[in-house]
């Protein structure tokens, strides 16, 4: 068994895409700002590394992205009213992302796929190992996957990654891994360790070796940046993470897989945004009583009727 890995505080969000599906809206909106009820998407990513004990931030970004920077930061003039309306509640909402983690930015100039987007991080994470959060997966705050990863990682060293079974006939949507059992138990809630033995990145249809797919969640080791360095534009001529990780099994390093069964919602994605914003309205108290009667008023109604 390994010695126990240096605990992580250090995430990296890259938050550069274009956002192509939801045009025309994200033609001047970067997507990681879309509301989901009240607070943008990428605030709920951020609220999960601080959850997590990530508590230096940096997001890789990209032109029309000054939004995330200003939503960060302060915004003395709403304050000051706010506060001198005695609006408590709105004041402490609008203070909230800003006193959330120690934000840094830095821009993808080019956008050479997540593996280059990753590489822009080496400056800042320096020889540490970091986590990665894509900003289009939201992980509920009750399945607490960052959380089972660092178990993993502090029994086995290495890099880690987060898993998910998905159907066979979408696998070729996602990376791919084939995992054999780590000799470690299961954990109760789905987050047991399996040893990464291939990856594969967007598997032509017919031969992925299983049906895990790679979610947005990683635990990675510094040393994947020299990797990156070294790996050739691969699929849809990207640098790809997956890539990467790929080289690190087949040289023999210790990765890693997290199979995660919990909540998660894909904002990447318009019909699973809008499915994500409908469960998690229903389980606010402040919404959710109002909100189901009025849907459940609305799906027996004629308004539906040639949808």
């Amino acid at each position: 068994m390994n010695s126990t890995p240096s605990r992580i505080t250090k995430a990296v969000i890259p938050a550069a895409g274009l956002g192509t599906r939801f045009l025309p809206l994200t033609k001047a909106t970067p997507k990681e700002m879309l509301p989901v009820i009240d607070k943008p998407a990428i605030q709920y990513v951020v609220e999960e590394a601080v959850a997590a004990g990530l508590s230096d931030i940096l997001m890789v970004t990209g032109r029309n992205k000054r939004a995330l920077e200003d939503h960060f930061d302060r915004n003395y003039e709403l304050e000051e009213a706010l506060q001198r309306r005695g609006d408590q509640d709105k004041l402490d909402s609008v203070c909230a992302s800003t006193e959330l983690a120690d934000i840094h930015y830095v821009r993808q100039r080019d956008p050479k796929g997540l593996g280059h987007a990753v590489l822009c991080a080496a400056p800042h994470v320096g020889q540490e190992p970091f986590a990665v959060l894509l900003a289009d997966d939201l992980i509920d705050p009750r399945d607490p996957l960052l959380a089972r990863m660092a178990e993993v990682r502090a029994r086995h060293g290495g890099s880690v990654v987060a898993l998910m079974e998905v159907d066979p006939d979408s696998i070729h949507l996602y990376g791919c891994a084939a995992v054999e059992q780590s000799g470690q138990s299961e954990h109760p809630a789905g987050g047991g360790g399996v040893r990464i033995t291939d990856l594969v990145e967007k598997p032509a249809p017919g031969t992925a070796p299983s049906s895990l797919a790679i979610i947005g969640r990683y635990l990675l080791d510094p040393e994947i940046f020299e990797v990156l360095r070294a790996t050739s534009p691969g699929r849809g001529g990207e640098i790809q993470l997956t890539d990467a990780l790929r080289a690190l099994v087949q040289a023999g390093r210790p990765v890693h897989g997290v199979v995660f069964s919990g909540r998660r919602y894909d904002t990447g994605d318009r019909a699973e945004y809008l499915r994500a914003t409908v469960r998690l309205a229903c389980e606010r108290d402040d919404l959710g009583p109002e909100f189901l009667s009025w849907l459940r008023e609305f799906m027996g109604s004629q308004e539906l009727v040639g949808v």
